[in-house]
């Protein structure tokens, strides 16, 4: 059955002291979310990689669900731009409406807020709470010593091998965007915790 998306939650940085590359691979994520009639939902600021996915999906005639916490709009920090900017009353209510308006999320390179949301939406799938396809952006490789991090982990039995299928790894927006439209949602069960004993599977 084909995995219906209307409405692509993407976490990435505020900084606007960053590479050019990273600006470009957001400026062809928000054109492509908007070519492909999604909506986009992010965190809601007018600033750094934000901003730029955000002007991108507008300038594509797309829409933009804004959602930041009162703290930064005090900070006038906003993205007034938004179709719907959705103010909230902390930073932990905001995570969760990015989380329940998104049908898929994608990493671009961020930094601790974004390692944050990411790893809490791969947990919520791990733990069946949702099903949702989550891809990490990999421009220049960013993300490749996170990559790394979770092998060494994963050989350590610390993660079971199975946790490689919760999320994708794109090297290009075209391979996230595939990614996205050919999605079928896994059979899923929270099946985390290995058993006292008992190696641990190889998938």
């Amino acid at each position: 059955m084909t995995y219906v998306i209307r409405t692509v939650t993407v976490y990435c940085s505020s900084s606007s002291e960053l590479a050019q590359h990273y600006y470009d691979a957001g400026a062809e994520l928000g054109c492509a979310i908007a070519s492909n009639g999604w909506k986009l939902v992010y965190g809601g600021n007018a600033i750094g990689l934000m901003k730029t996915v955000a002007d991108a999906v507008r300038a594509a005639g797309g829409k933009v669900i804004g959602i930041t916490p009162q703290f930064f709009c005090n900070k006038g920090l906003e993205d007034r731009l938004c179709d719907e900017l959705v103010i909230t009353n902390s930073m932990r209510d905001r995570k969760a409406l990015l989380e329940e308006r998104g049908d898929a999320y994608i990493a671009l390179p961020g930094g601790l807020g974004t390692f944050e949301e990411i790893f809490e939406i791969i947990v919520g799938k791990q733990l069946a709470y949702h099903n949702k396809p989550i891809v990490f952006l990999n421009t220049a490789g960013y993300w490749n010593p996170m990559i790394a991090m979770i092998q060494s982990a994963i050989e350590q039995k610390f993660i079971k091998p199975k946790a490689r299928n919760l999320y994708f790894i794109a090297a290009t927006v075209s391979q996230a965007v595939d990614y996205l439209r050919s999605y079928i949602p896994p059979a899923l069960k929270a099946d985390k915790w290995f058993a006292k004993g008992v190696a641990p599977a190889t998938e």
